[in-house]
């Protein structure tokens, strides 16, 4: 390469501004440690919510930005957006027993079965209720898809926790749709009145091992206060081989089964097993919050419009029946306190600027992220600006703290114009852009960026990815997995003195700069022509009457 070459590659690198440069500074691993170490306190009991520490916990973000000197952003003044929840403390029964004819099986509760209310009341019950194979349990009328093809009023649905991946021209091929999340499975079953849902688990579908699913689903649950919506009676969990043995009880074989779910032509399957069920809860009404703070856009006419970066602030709170001596608290310490630290940081950067972006700039720590999205789903129902004027969502949940890596990864690429923004700061920051590492988890659909996509705005999720720096190839993903298997929603996702946060650090700043690209921005991101959001977008922007700037 000759010299001449050489520079004319290096003149054609983007480059930060010199006021970027100088507000990335205020981006120090010492704040990052700092505030993920305090987060993920045993002092703050897990952060559950509406509990004291998920009180300290979002009065400790307001304090943090108040202190920076942004504006309360929550709808109504303060900076604490009240999201109200109902909370359902369930007692399932020890067994579920399954029949067929005279032939009985009992499925444990806890070790095969774990099941929940579907229902805001003291008492969920299915009565005699038939099991059917019904697939996947998708309606999807654009790909000729249907597992509804039988009448399910009242039926039980044993169903499979993903969508079909073999065909690249059905649904994505390989990267998990919103189709394929057990949260569609219960939704999509209740909109054809069945009365209950049983989800098959296997690590590699839910990407997560059965004890995730005991952790995050045998505790007190949350929901937001039902609105009228269909919902099951009877919300459940079964293992792998509890479902070989129910599908058994009536004869069939689960493996010919879900063979048979492959192909567009599958009818739902009666299995010749009968269920009786009762769930008694106690509901009681309780709330948390979104922690919201505002960056006045210096623009007299783009500064009604925001970037909103957003992060949850809750985790799973205090394991019930812990021994004397045995840890209680789930911390989340990853999961999401350094999420937390990141936006506290970005803020940080944004009021280090010689002046604010065209924009306005709102920080977002959102409550019940573990419970279902609450709070996003809240915040993006009843937002402190109308959705048409939210020009994009950038999220971070669950940053590594093991060091510094080479890719950058975009949660929801190829979805939209934020590309471009995005693939700029990589360059800048001499990384590799990717996209979503592991498609086939649905990762997209699972974090918070989600409620707002729903309802239109442009939103992704961004996070260094596994390629650490210094390390062998491989090192990441052995690393990443060994954490999902052994501390992904359990007590020992703690804060370690040990941990490096000079990633986390590059994150954060390569958020913040994306965010002010959007900011400042002639024009508001949009998605990608045919995208699933797009439609969406279009209708609140035409309801706004602002066309499609």
């Amino acid at each position: 390469m000759t010299a001449a070459l050489a520079l004319a590659l290096l003149l054609a690198q983007p480059a930060l501004t010199p006021a970027e440069a100088a507000a990335q500074a205020a981006v120090t691993e010492a704040s990052l440690r700092a505030d993920t170490r305090f987060l993920a306190s045993d002092l703050l009991e897990g952060r559950g919510p509406g509990t004291r520490g998920d009180r300290l916990a979002q009065e400790f973000l307001a304090t943090q930005l108040a202190g920076m000197g942004l504006e309360p952003a929550a709808p109504g003044g303060g900076f604490l957006q009240k999201v109200p929840l109902v909370a359902i403390e369930a007692r399932p029964p020890a067994r579920f027993t399954f029949r067929s004819g005279k032939r009985r099986l009992d499925l444990r509760g806890w070790d095969d079965v774990v099941a929940v209310p579907g229902v805001q009341a003291s008492v969920a019950e299915v009565k005699d209720a038939e099991l059917v194979f019904a697939g996947y349990g998708i309606t999807a009328p654009e790909y000729g898809w249907d597992d509804f093809k039988i009448d399910v009023r009242g039926k039980v649905l044993l169903v499979m926790n993903s969508d079909p991946e073999d065909d690249p021209a059905l649904f994505e091929g390989k990267r998990r749709t919103y189709r394929g999340r057990w949260s569609y499975k219960y939704e999509e079953a209740a909109r054809h009145g069945a009365a209950g849902v049983v989800i098959i688990h296997t690590t590699p579908s839910a990407a997560y091992p059965w004890k995730v699913v005991q952790t995050s689903w045998t505790k007190d649950s949350f929901e937001l206060p039902a609105a009228g919506e269909p919902r099951v009676q009877l919300r459940a969990w079964a293992t792998e081989e509890a479902s070989r043995r129910l599908a058994a009880l009536g004869g069939h074989d689960l493996d010919a089964l879900r063979a048979a779910a492959q192909r567009r032509d599958f009818r739902p399957v009666p299995l010749g097993v009968r269920l009786s069920a009762r769930i008694e809860s106690t509901l009681r009404t309780t709330e948390s919050a979104n922690v919201l703070a505002r960056l006045p856009g210096r623009d007299p006419a783009l500064a009604q419009e925001v970037v909103v970066h957003t992060a949850h602030h809750d985790h799973l709170g205090m394991r019930r029946g812990a021994r004397p001596g045995e840890d209680a608290v789930y911390n989340g310490a990853l999961d999401n306190a350094t999420g937390c630290a990141a936006v506290l940081a970005m803020a940080r950067a944004y009021r280090a600027l010689p002046e604010p972006p065209r924009r306005s700039v709102i920080f977002a720590l959102v409550a019940g992220e573990e419970q279902g999205l609450l709070g996003s789903e809240w915040l993006a129902a009843h937002p402190p600006v109308p959705v048409s004027r939210i020009a994009a969502v950038l999220n971070v949940d669950g940053l590594l703290p093991f060091g510094r890596v080479r890719d950058l990864v975009v949660g929801g690429l190829g979805k939209s114009s934020l590309d471009a923004m995005v693939a700029e700061v990589a360059r800048v920051q001499g990384r590799t852009m990717v996209g979503d590492l592991f498609p086939d988890r649905g990762s997209y659909y699972r974090s918070d960026q989600f409620s707002f996509a729903k309802q239109g705005v442009p939103a992704i999720d961004l996070r260094g990815g596994i390629d650490f720096v210094g390390r062998p190839e491989g090192w990441g993903r052995k690393v990443g997995d060994e954490w999902l298997a052994h501390h992904y929603h359990q007590t020992s996702d703690e804060y370690d003195d040990d941990w490096d946060f000079s990633g986390i650090a590059e994150d954060a700043r390569a958020v913040f700069l994306v965010g002010r690209r959007v900011a400042e921005a002639e024009e508001m991101p949009r998605w990608n022509p045919g995208d699933e959001f797009e439609a969406a977008r279009q209708r609140s922007l035409q309801g706004a009457g602002t066309g499609s700037r």
